[in-house]
């Protein structure tokens, strides 16, 4: 069996690659990198090491690289003989390799199998994304896209920075926790096999659960922590200020989660503490900066922030703990960051707040949250922030 990976990152290497790898695929990586993927070809093994508390190393044999840049017929053709494909390279870029996917869909014979693609993205329905820029691609021809069935994901594993050993420089350092929900529905009772991954028949809720917990508090702890003056994010929520900041958001999230969905209350409890032991990990040495990094995005509508506070403002629940973390990440400025440069001409532009309100978090005027957002906009704003 053949599992044809994009994205050669240490995401692709150090957690989907493995359970792939663990499902007794033969992985080949496609990635327009071509350093990596040279070294890629060039080595027969690399290792992942689960970090924090007892080390656990595990080694991934028997894969290749190519350069979809540089070979795009090659790439093509590795995707047209897949049993199974995966993405992990960023929402954004799924409109990028969508050519190289569409050109192995016309290859593939039309009596094979259906080809199981996943995107394994940090997105809601990246892989109905990734499939609308195939249908436009293969508008001319759309029976092509019956020699795939797509099925969405919720994928969640903390890789932080790495530092590479001379030598190992593919070798991938990761937290011991790992989870890939796959929905179940459209491989109609013939999934494949990656006994790594579990499905299930309703993906929203897992997909859901882990952006607002993870995400949402893993971006809390950042956003307070660096207000808070700490560089890490274990250092962050040794803090009590920042850990009750962080603690509170999760408390707000965690009741929008049950009533939404109906998560047992003791079971959302204890995956909200699992969250939080997963940041403190020290062995991670996770930045605040690299966390918090692309705060226009993750103050959009549909993001970590904004959406669970509007809809517990929508239930008339006023989010205080969402809304102290959306203060701070209006006040996040580091370097080398765009977003974070773009947010602070925002709000030091001439612009009122009410209109910084709807361009940044999508929130429109008379919507429940409106006003305090409006209200933090205005805080910034007097503190100089922007200026």
């Amino acid at each position: 069996m053949t599992a044809v990976h994009f994205g050669a990152g240490n995401i692709g290497r150090g957690f989907i690659g493995l359970l792939l790898h663990d499902a007794g695929h033969e992985l080949v990586f496609l990635d327009v990198n071509g350093p990596l993927i040279a070294a890629i070809a060039a080595a027969d093994s690399y290792r992942v090491i689960e970090i924090g508390g007892d080390e656990r190393i595990r080694t991934v044999t028997g894969f290749t690289g190519i350069d979809s840049s540089a070979d795009p017929e090659g790439a093509a053709a590795a995707v047209a003989g897949a049993d199974v494909v995966t993405t992990a390279v960023g929402p954004s870029i799924l409109r990028f390799i969508a050519p190289v996917v569409a050109a192995g869909l016309r290859a593939r014979p039309a009596d094979r199998a259906p080809l199981p693609i996943m995107a394994c993205e940090n997105a809601l329905g990246a892989t109905d994304l990734l499939r609308g820029h195939l249908a436009e691609l293969l508008a001319d021809d759309p029976a092509v896209l019956d020699r795939a069935v797509f099925a969405n994901t919720a994928v969640d594993r903390i890789v932080p920075i790495q530092e590479p050993e001379a030598g190992r420089e593919l070798d991938v350092r990761v937290e011991p926790f790992c989870e890939w929900a796959i929905e179940a529905g459209p491989f109609a009772g013939s999934p494949p096999a990656i006994p790594g991954a579990h499905l299930v028949d309703d993906l929203a809720p897992y997909i859901e659960r882990k952006l607002f917990t993870v995400n949402t508090g893993h971006a809390a702890t950042a956003y307070l922590g660096r207000l808070a003056g700490a560089a890490m994010i274990d250092e962050a929520l040794t803090m009590p200020a920042v850990r009750a900041g962080v603690e509170a958001a999760l408390r707000e999230t965690s009741r929008l989660l049950v009533s939404r969905h109906g998560f047992p209350l003791a079971v959302q409890d204890a995956y909200r503490e699992t969250a939080l032991v997963r940041f403190a990990n020290p062995a991670l040495r996770d930045g605040v900066e690299r966390v918090g990094r692309q705060p226009l995005r993750k103050l959009s509508r549909n993001e970590r922030l904004i959406q669970p506070a509007a809809a517990l403002a929508e239930q008339g629940i006023e989010p205080v703990g969402l809304l102290a973390v959306i203060a701070a990440a209006l006040r996040f400025q580091v370097a080398n960051d765009p977003e974070s440069a773009e947010l602070q001409k925002l709000l030091g532009s001439g612009s009122s707040s009410a209109d910084l309100v709807e361009s940044i978090t999508g929130v429109e005027p008379g919507h429940p949250l409106f006003a305090a957002l409006e209200a933090a906009v205005d805080g910034a704003r007097a503190e100089g922030v922007g200026a």
